[in-house]
């Protein structure tokens, strides 16, 4: 059974920083990433890394947030600081393997100003 737990949300400060986690197990993947999704919003990118360690970001998080992956521990993880308020979403991992999707169970991060 594949799953992928997430862990690290919270309240935050603005300006704070918060480092987010997702343990996969049951499958590798290809590419690793994050969406959040805000109230009223649709889902959006927030940052994907592949198995080979590249990486990309949506605009609003780039400078302030890096993404890494352990593949030992098929783990990935997201640091982000300089937080707004406008990061406030759930954030959802998610796993790509042969075309299909998986995701965690989202997990709330609000900022507060």
């Amino acid at each position: 059974q594949v799953q992928l737990v997430e862990s690290g949300g919270g309240l935050v400060q603005a300006g704070g920083s918060l480092r987010l986690s997702c343990a996969a197990s049951g499958s590798t993947f290809n590419d690793m990433g994050w969406q959040r999704q805000a109230p009223g919003k649709q889902r959006d990118l927030v940052a994907v890394i592949t198995d080979g360690g590249r990486t990309k970001y949506a605009d609003s998080v780039k400078g302030r947030s890096t993404i890494s992956r352990d593949n030992a521990k098929n783990t990935i993880y997201l640091q982000m600081s300089s937080l707004k308020a406008e990061d406030t979403a759930v954030y959802y991992c998610y796993g790509l393997r042969g075309g299909v999707t998986f995701w965690g169970q989202g997990l709330q991060v609000t900022v507060s100003s």
